[in-house]
């Protein structure tokens, strides 16, 4: 991606976050006396700092041009990519419901959007180990209806959007981690910083260090994706999910096949549940034909779950071997691998999405409906409810109050309604996987055949996914099948196909508030599930001197934040590498 020209941005370099003092006293911290040092930091002034360049943070900036535009007036709007590119750090399915979209560039589709393959038929299996169910058309609830959407690679779609807010006059810094968040003397959020650069293991300056940067704003807009570094300081800080149900996550482990053109069904949307998981496990497999003889396919599993043997990473693996997976892929080759956490609260998890100075916009908050296993749509809505309340702001000469107009007309909108239909569908699955369905069934499908768009009643949830798993001992050990090299695959070799790379002389980007907890408790009492639910084999515990200890890879991690999320005692904290480090998502 190019970068608009500013003789600033020579300045300008990528950095890791550190967690503020309020949100962790035990977590490192940026060095005051490097300020001190080197300092004081140069600062870019802007109307609008967005950070994050997904769908959500992109249709945030392009909308404010585009407002900016109509009413003849200047909006100065960056956006921050920790990411080498936008895209690059983009995973999802995906099928995209184009609404939002069309909303945003009606024209789109002139414009050459990288929507080329529509839904073409839509099939809901139930496995079981050696067989499987098919639903019957008519059965399938309202949720798991495709027609009018597009199986896309969300990341090339985010490449595209990128380039329109290029065209639009949006500065786009790729490789530049927001690494901080500035407040002024009454609490108020006025912008963000990058770090420093050029820091060694030890947290030190090396010959190459830079000083950090601040860009400050009127309002500051966060679009991390799930689990968002600053999205979750922020949250804390101000109280935002004060009085609603604990946020729960996924994680979804993806590949990228190319598969023999006779094996080809372009626009089929496969979706599945049962067989691997057990019945008190939520999750299930998305396989969805691409154009170009391509399948896009992932594994889904509920951070809830209760298992410590469990391993999300070998569940997908396993899943691949069933006979109506395989049919799909026998002959293949796969060419791509990512995994990442996906917000799936709904509704009643949203946290209240405003703040003095800036909101939380797309899976930073939560917007995404587990029930349709869609994201992108709302991201894009939430960014132009947001945009179009702070260009309001800008205009009545407003800075750093919160945008109360954002959530009044997310509240007004359709995705509201969307998500208030389906603000049951996780809690009925923390209840098991049989009333799970069942519900759905009830709630998706049944009502409204009778007209009733959404349930009269509402589940509430109370317990945090992390807080969810047994003691290893309650449990009977998980024996996983050896990898064949064919079909299923070790760790390793599949963050090779994520083009995963980080710095190896920069600070751990993955922190420890103990570092005696993983050891003392992890290991001890829950058979150390951070070499399990990695994806990436970021953690494992060795001997040395005869005692356990564990060691963390940091060059593996393909930042799907999975670790930050599951971590039973909450010590691990994840925090920005220097930017454009991490996974290289290509056709993803």
């Amino acid at each position: 991606m190019r970068r608009q020209s500013d003789n600033r941005l020579g300045v300008l370099r990528p950095l890791r976050r550190r967690p503020r003092p309020e949100e962790d006293p035990n977590a490192m911290k940026t060095p005051a006396h490097l300020i001190e040092q080197y300092g004081p930091r140069e600062a870019m002034e802007y109307d609008v700092v967005i950070v994050g360049a997904g769908p959500a943070g992109l249709a945030t900036a392009i909308r404010l041009k585009q407002l900016a535009a109509q009413h003849n007036s200047d909006v100065n709007v960056c956006v921050l990519e920790k990411g080498g590119e936008p895209g690059a750090h983009i995973l999802s399915g995906a099928v995209m419901d184009p609404r939002a979209l069309t909303e945003l560039i009606p024209d789109w589709k002139e414009r050459g959007a990288p929507l080329n393959q529509p839904v073409t038929g839509d099939e809901v299996l139930f496995l079981q180990p050696d067989r499987v169910l098919r639903t019957p058309s008519w059965a399938i609830p309202e949720c798991f209806h495709n027609e009018g959407n597009y199986v896309i690679s969300l990341g090339a779609v985010t490449k595209w959007l990128a380039e329109q807010a290029e065209a639009l006059g949006v500065e786009i810094f790729p490789g530049f981690a927001a690494a901080e968040v500035l407040y002024d003397e009454h609490g108020r959020v006025i912008g963000v910083a990058t770090g420093h650069m050029g820091l060694g293991k030890d947290g030190q300056p090396t010959e190459a260090f830079q000083l950090g940067m601040e860009l400050r704003a009127k309002y500051t807009v966060f679009a991390e994706g799930a689990r968002g570094h600053l999205g979750k300081e922020l949250i804390a800080r101000y109280r935002l999910d004060e009085g609603k149900d604990p946020q729960t996550y996924g994680i979804g482990i993806k590949e990228l096949w190319e598969i023999p053109a006779d094996k080809a069904k372009p626009g089929l949307v496969v979706h599945t549940a049962g067989w691997p998981l057990d019945e008190h496990t939520y999750g299930g497999g998305f396989l969805y034909h691409l154009e170009g003889n391509k399948v896009t396919l992932g594994f889904v599993v509920g951070l809830d779950y209760q298992n410590p043997w469990l391993s999300p990473f070998e569940e997908m693996q396993r899943w691949k071997t069933h006979p109506a997976i395989r049919a799909h892929l026998e002959g293949g080759k796969r060419i791509g691998y990512g995994a990442r956490a996906i917000t799936a609260g709904g509704l009643l998890s949203l946290p209240k999405t405003i703040f003095p100075g800036g909101a939380l916009v797309g899976c930073d908050a939560g917007y995404l409906n587990a029930a349709r296993i869609k994201g992108s749509h709302a991201a894009i809505k939430t960014g132009i409810l947001c945009a179009e309340a702070a260009f309001e702001a800008l205009q009545a000469g407003r800075a750093h109050d919160e945008l109360t107009a954002y959530p009044a007309a997310f509240e007004r909108s359709w995705l509201y309604d969307e998500l208030h239909r389906a603000r049951n569908f996780k809690s009925w699955f923390k209840k098991g996987n049989t009333i799970g369905a069942l519900m759905t069934g009830i709630e998706h499908w049944l009502l409204p055949k009778l007209g009733i768009q959404s349930p009269p009643w509402t589940v509430r949830r109370h317990t945090p996914d992390h807080a969810r798993l047994h003691a290893a001992s309650q449990v009977e050990p998980i024996r996983y099948p050896k990898p064949d090299g064919v079909l299923t695959f070790d760790r390793l070799s599949s963050v090779f196909l994520s083009n995963t790379n980080h710095e190896e002389n920069q600070p751990a980007h993955l922190t420890l508030k103990d570092p005696t907890v993983p050891v003392a408790v992890n290991l001890a009492l829950y058979g150390g599930p951070e070499g399990r639910y990695c994806p990436a084999g970021v953690y494992e515990f060795v001997e040395k001197d005869g005692a356990p200890q564990l060691v963390i890879n940091a060059q593996n991690c393909v930042h799907c934040k999975t670790c930050d999320i599951k971590d039973p005692t909450q010590n691990i904290v994840w925090v920005t590498p220097e930017g454009g480090g991490g996974p290289n998502y290509a056709g993803m």
